[in-house]
């Protein structure tokens, strides 16, 4: 490291620079050479470090040991072993100094019959990069005007361009009618031969052993949430809510099924060709899935300068941003954990 460090300062950059680059402090650095510029030996191993003065005894450390192994407290922690004792009148140690010595002797172990705890993994990352690569999908309840009665909405979403690309309305939730509409939503795209992402929660129609055939089939990907997390599938929840806020939604619930596909129908036409998206740059989803968005907003940019030029005086800054907006990435916990451990590696 000290070779890569006179390597960087010889070729021009700032010592700090380099050292910040090393993930080093500089004055770690400069205590690693002495006067003479000689590397010196790592003297951490061999320093005598002094005795804290309130350090426990032995004795006092294998009182702390033999309590936490008796039989009554075996599958208790110290935070409820300290306590207990302290009832009892008794203190020896604090609950921290309980927990330091059951690691320094191999105690420090999941107590009691409980699972442990574990960890949840990171969400699964996808990027779409344009549109008919990365879909997700998702069931909610339409309500009938009957209590009790509801009918399910079945809508696949491309994240990409925010299109609704099918859905479908039925009385109830079965892998067999996922099947059905996958495969009429991949034919109505024209995608029969594309790798397709299509992300989703955990519930039955999800995973059941049709609808996995149909995907196995079809070549798409299947990709699910954690369990419980709801904001690993945001854009089919997203979605719900605009269709469920949107305010010519019967609040009352709907007469019969046929009327909530009709509802269900003018609204999709309404949100992909009308409807301009803030996620998008206010474009209409149609337009960006059919990748027009581009040469909408170079329109709208020029428009702008325009106006900013015959007009200085009223512009405090730059124009809107009407940029295109890139890639969309569902999940991007993943990404950006990566890119942490790929700025510290380097």
């Amino acid at each position: 490291m000290l070779t890569w460090f006179d390597e960087a300062v010889a070729n021009g950059a700032s010592r700090w620079k380099a050292a910040e680059q090393l993930e080093i402090a500089l004055k770690t650095l400069n205590r690693w050479r002495d006067d003479k510029g000689t590397v010196l030996i790592d003297k951490r191993p061999d320093a005598l470090r002094p005795v804290p003065s309130n350090k426990l005894t032995d004795e006092e450390e294998q009182r702390i040991l033999t309590i936490c192994n008796e039989q009554a407290n075996a599958s208790l922690p110290p935070s409820q072993i300290v306590p207990m004792l302290a009832d009892k009148g008794e203190y020896i140690a604090s609950e921290s100094s309980f927990y330091r010595v059951l690691k320094r002797h191999g105690q420090l172990h999941h107590r009691g019959r409980a699972k442990k705890r574990s960890k949840s993994k990171k969400p699964t990352t996808h990027v779409a990069t344009g549109p008919n690569q990365v879909w997700c999908w998702d069931i909610s309840y339409i309500p009938s005007r009957v209590r009790g009665q509801f009918w399910y909405l079945y809508l696949i979403l491309d994240i990409y361009s925010r299109k609704i690309v099918g859905w479908e309305i039925h009385s109830q939730e079965s892998g067999e009618l996922a099947s059905e509409l996958i495969n009429r939503t991949v034919m109505a795209e024209k995608c029969t031969k594309s790798p397709i992402v299509l992300h989703s929660d955990n519930g039955a129609p999800m995973t059941s052993s049709t609808f996995k055939a149909k995907l196995h089939e079809l070549g798409i990907i299947p990709s699910h949430s954690r369990p419980r997390v709801s904001n690993d599938n945001a854009f089919a929840e997203s979605i719900f809510k605009t269709v469920k806020y949107c305010p010519q939604w019967p609040s009352q619930g709907f007469l019969t099924l046929e009327e909530s596909r009709q509802w269900m129908l003018k609204f999709e036409r309404f949100y992909n060709h009308q409807h301009k998206h803030s996620s998008i740059r206010f474009v209409t989803p149609v337009q960006r899935h059919e990748q027009k968005d581009q040469e909408i907003l170079e329109h709208r940019k020029q428009l702008y300068t325009k106006a900013q030029e015959a007009n200085p005086s009223r512009w405090s800054g730059q124009i809107r941003n009407w940029e295109p907006i890139g890639a969309v990435t569902l999940n991007p916990e993943q990404v950006l954990e990566e890119s942490k451990q790929d700025k510290k590696a380097a």
